[in-house]
């Protein structure tokens, strides 16, 4: 189903973090928001999950979801992995897993394999406590994890944040085999260029508005993308 946001404010008190923002996302696409900080990247992605203050339209399909509480917004198909992954480090990998199921929709027979074919070290290390994880394999946890619960739409924040480079390959590479499975992919991603390369167009939020929307071609134009960061 494709995520369709019309006009969505996003307002702390005196602070109008998101203005008029409308955009979609369908299935089989990855859409980016990127921007400097503070230009409401991670506040759209809270407000689309019922985690902040909103107005305007969220719609999943032809479900309206702004005004829905976080778990109704999560059951009806959307998932987060947040900034800073919020793994269970006392857990083991697996248990980390299947906590991803409490937003699932469907009550057939669980089946980990899908996720762990796209994350093979998830798989290897399933038994071990996720505490004892390095940051990349925590972020391929806390992916693996929100997939788990089969969702239409997959919100990322941040997910290449303090990894190494080797590791942000990984990532990438994943965030393209999930869209290729037909998941709607929304990516918040400080790597403006990398963001632009690999969807299938990218925002360019400043002072909670959309300034810009850039496709693939972009992605090399420097210049380009350092005058939508200044715009």
């Amino acid at each position: 189903m494709t995520l369709t946001v019309g006009n969505l404010d996003v307002r702390y008190g005196g602070v109008h973090a998101v203005r008029d923002l409308s955009f979609t996302v369908a299935p089989g696409e990855i859409v980016g928001l990127i921007g400097p900080n503070g230009a409401g990247k991670s506040s759209t992605l809270h407000a689309i999950m019922g985690l902040a203050p909103a107005s305007g339209s969220v719609r999943l399909g032809d479900r309206e979801l702004l005004g829905l509480r976080p778990e109704d917004v999560a059951r009806s198909g959307i998932a987060l992995v947040p900034e800073g992954r919020r793994i269970y480090a006392e857990l083991t990998v697996e248990e980390n897993l299947r906590l991803g199921l409490a937003g699932r929709r469907s009550r057939a027979a669980v089946d980990l394999d899908p996720v762990y074919e796209l994350f093979p070290i998830v798989r290897e290390f399933r038994a071990r406590q996720a505490g004892a994880l390095s940051g990349g394999q925590q972020q391929q946890l806390a992916i693996a994890r929100a997939l788990v619960a089969e969702p239409d739409v997959l919100l990322l924040d941040e997910p290449s944040l303090g990894l190494a480079p080797s590791v942000v390959d990984v990532v990438f590479a994943a965030l393209e085999a999930i869209k290729g499975r037909g998941f709607a992919v929304l990516l918040v991603e400080q790597r403006a260029q990398r963001t632009v390369a690999a969807s299938n167009r990218s925002h360019v939020l400043g002072g909670g508005a959309l300034q810009l929307t850039l496709g693939p071609g972009d992605a090399g134009d420097t210049e380009k993308l350092v005058a939508a960061y200044l715009s």
